[in-house]
């Protein structure tokens, strides 16, 4: 990992142009969401309309990641997602009816090509849409360190400054030594979730096999604002109730979730993926082509 290939001035300053952009791309979908979804959807000049540089909208060429660069391309699938997700779920954040969770995630699975459900093995979430807030980075290994998490300068630009948690996640190490550490550990942590568990039915009656049936339990994560979604695994346990939120995202997956600015929080659904054979990636996940 080479931190020296540009100079530090440079990734700061074009983090803080990156976060800007994302602030204004937020207050703009704020403001005129709802006219940009049946524009977009009413014909492509929609899309050709956001990518214009008159508009100053247009996302940049070299993208810090992938997602960032999906907007564009796939933007027009995410405004559909969005467009059909506004007519089903609550304009307050709530626990969702049973028949509202069932229509949510059959729209997801139409659109994302995996299972997605609220129950596998009899056990659900207290809830599948809640308020998410921005986590710090997990230990991975004893004597893993902050600088060790970045996989390049733009990386380590982008996520650094969301700091290391003191403490270990709940499940402890994502690997037992350095030497042991995979790359699906480093994916487990990067694209991480803190869930209420300990607030799932049944829990404290069956703790043992609760605790088991989270740990890295893959789940997928969608922004009903904006369609923008990722696939993340249970990492961690929380947030405490008393916060307000629900759950929360490491940096990776705020960032795929285009909540990474601002107040680093805002609404999502969440529901397990059911993916026995572990065929389902880690990281931000496309609307699948419907064409």
């Amino acid at each position: 990992m080479n931190f020296t290939s540009k100079k530090p001035s440079f990734e700061y300053l074009r983090k803080k142009w990156l976060l800007r952009h994302q602030n204004i791309q937020n207050d703009f979908w704020d403001k005129h969401g709802d006219s940009l979804k049946h524009l977009a959807i009413g014909s492509l000049g929609g899309l050709m309309l956001l990518s214009s540089p008159a508009n100053n909208l247009q996302l940049p060429v070299h993208s810090v990641m992938a997602s960032r660069d999906d907007v564009l391309a796939n933007y027009d699938q995410n405004v559909l997602l969005a467009e059909a997700l506004s007519e089903k779920i609550p304009q307050e954040v709530r626990m969702l009816q049973p028949s509202e969770e069932r229509e949510i995630a059959d729209i997801l699975n139409d659109n994302f090509g995996f299972k997605i459900k609220t129950e596998i093995e009899g056990i659900r979430l207290n809830r599948n849409y809640g308020l998410i807030g921005g986590e710090q980075h997990l230990y991975r290994y004893p004597g893993d360190n902050l600088y060790a998490h970045a996989e390049n300068t733009s990386d380590y630009a982008m996520f650094a400054d969301a700091g290391i948690a003191p403490g270990l996640g709940a499940w402890g190490y994502f690997a037992p030594s350095k030497n042991d550490f995979s790359d699906i550990d480093r994916k487990r942590e990067r694209y991480y979730l803190a869930i209420q568990t300990f607030l799932a039915p049944g829990f404290a009656e069956n703790f043992g096999r609760f605790r088991d049936f989270f740990r890295f339990r893959k789940m997928l994560v969608v922004n009903p604002k904006t369609g923008q979604a990722v696939v993340a695994v249970i990492g961690d346990a929380g947030p405490a109730e008393w916060t307000g939120k629900h759950l929360g995202g490491s940096p990776e997956v705020m960032e795929a979730l285009g909540l990474a600015g601002g107040p680093r929080k805002g609404p999502v659904l969440y529901f397990f993926i059911d993916d026995p054979k572990n065929e389902v990636p880690l990281g931000p996940v496309k609307v699948k082509d419907k064409a």
